[in-house]
């Protein structure tokens, strides 16, 4: 049997980090075995489904490279054969009309929860004689679950779970206005689709018995469930916006790395060994549903940034200065040309090993390309007393005959102008970062100024010292 999986979001939200993990872990089981990966949009809600959403969730699935193998299925498209199920299961005798109003449904459902009974609907039209249906009514269609015996989900994830029938109720297949309902959507879905795992959050898990009993009922083999846990906030509680649960753009603006925030997620209820860092052929290679565990993963910021660091630090330079050189152009005003990409990449080096997420890369970034005067900050400012900015009118000439302008030959003309002024290395350090960078914190001030490149190096010196 060749594996089909598929990652079914329903477009009436953004598309949180809960569902990206879903959608990777549908990815990597189907690229594990050879099988194919689909995206099914579930946009039947048309009230509160979006092309927002839909725009959201596509482009945050291609950022993160977790592309479907066919274009996606919309599910709202495949509305009238829904419904055709649902007739044939009518004409069959597995389905049937339901006339009960809204004040009939209001005083089950409240009888069912004072008595601590899960079957919110009594099955009151379930062998009634159609004859007796009134006439200004427009009917549901209910399934007609079966009422003795069990329902067996043998999950790969949570193990074999049972349900006794008689707490499962019969559910709408068919609203009064015609339209099929989610459950009977997902079922046909399935099928048609020839998805043979469907993996999940566990928050599905009852759903998996009403389906299970209908895909029996249809005649059609229901799909290996894999019904995974939920992402719990740090303190053990339901994810929400207080502990990060924000649509993926957010984590992208953030300054996240898709392979980064794909490895974290991957770690999040599933290893393999102690390895903490884990490509995405590693993935593929080792990855098995069955080595999800049952309980809950708790979100860790801290563990994310860690690891968004590995990934940043060994991304190529050029690449990073792909990501990043609009950022810096934007917050700068500088426009890039053959020069200043040059400096950008001469700069990254030293740059990344500082920096976790893209953004912080582009705030310390940001120094190298200022336009003069620098705007000193008020940290900085203190290391350009009048004694230092005269120290630095002393040492300018040493540097301006420098013809060999490098890290090396800078680093050995200051420490020469050290010896000769009978100070410390920071009494000369701390006034040139200061005026090389405007802070008081950089890569190395050597480094800084072979990167900034003589005429610039000399120039931010002349707009602070005194000769």
């Amino acid at each position: 049997m060749s594996v089909v999986t598929r990652f079914a979001p329903s477009p009436t939200g953004f598309l949180h980090i809960g569902g990206v993990r879903t959608a990777l872990f549908n990815w990597l089981y189907a690229r594990h075995n050879n099988g194919k990966y689909l995206l099914r949009i579930e946009d039947t809600d048309r009230k509160r489904s979006t092309q927002e959403a839909i725009d959201a969730i596509t482009s945050g699935l291609e950022w993160l490279g977790l592309d479907a193998d066919e274009p996606p299925t919309f599910q709202s498209a495949n509305l009238d054969r829904h419904s055709e199920v649902a007739i044939d299961l009518l004409n069959s005798g597995k389905a049937y009309h339901c006339y009960c109003s809204a004040d009939e449904l209001a005083a089950m459902r409240e009888k069912a929860r004072s008595s601590g009974s899960t079957r919110l609907y009594e099955g009151t039209w379930r062998d009634k004689d159609p004859e007796d249906a009134p006439s200004n009514v427009k009917p549901v269609v209910r399934f007609k679950a079966p009422l003795e015996g069990e329902t067996v989900v043998n999950d790969l994830v949570q193990g074999s779970v049972t349900v006794s029938n008689a707490q499962l109720d019969d559910m709408i297949l068919l609203r009064a206005d015609g339209t099929p309902t989610y459950m009977l959507s997902v079922v046909v879905d399935d099928h048609d689709m020839g998805v043979t795992h469907a993996i999940r959050g566990d928050d599905h898990l009852t759903n998996a018995f009403r389906q299970t009993q209908l895909f029996n009922a249809i005649g059609w083999c229901p799909p290996a469930y894999a019904h995974i846990p939920l992402i719990h906030g740090s303190d053990g509680a339901k994810l929400s916006k207080r502990h990060g649960a924000l649509g993926i753009e957010a984590y992208r603006e953030m300054g996240y790395l898709p392979g980064a925030l794909l490895n974290y997620l991957l770690r999040l209820g599933w290893s393999h060994g102690d390895e903490e860092i884990i490509s995405l052929s590693q993935a593929i290679e080792w990855f098995d549903i069955i080595d999800v565990g049952r309980g809950a993963a708790r979100i860790d910021f801290d563990k994310l940034s860690s690891v968004n660091a590995h990934y940043l630090h060994e991304t190529a330079n050029e690449k990073l200065a792909d990501l990043i050189r609009g950022q810096i152009a934007e917050r700068t005003g500088v426009i890039f040309d053959a020069s200043l990409n040059e400096r950008l990449l001469h700069a990254l080096p030293g740059l990344k090993p500082r920096a976790k997420t893209i953004d912080e890369l582009v705030d310390i970034s940001l120094f190298y390309f200022y336009d003069r005067p620098l705007e000193i900050d008020s940290r900085a400012q203190k290391s350009l007393d009048e004694e230092a900015c005269k120290r630095l009118g002393r040492l300018f000439p040493s540097l301006a005959n420098l013809e060999n302008w490098s890290e090396e030959s800078i680093d050995q003309t200051v420490r020469k102008f050290v010896e000769t002024e009978d100070i410390k290395l920071g009494k000369i350090a701390q006034p040139l970062r200061a005026a090389l960078t405007g802070t008081n914190i950089s890569p190395g001030i050597f480094e800084v100024a072979a990167v900034l490149g003589k005429t610039e190096s000399l120039g931010r010196l002349d707009d602070v010292m005194i000769k």
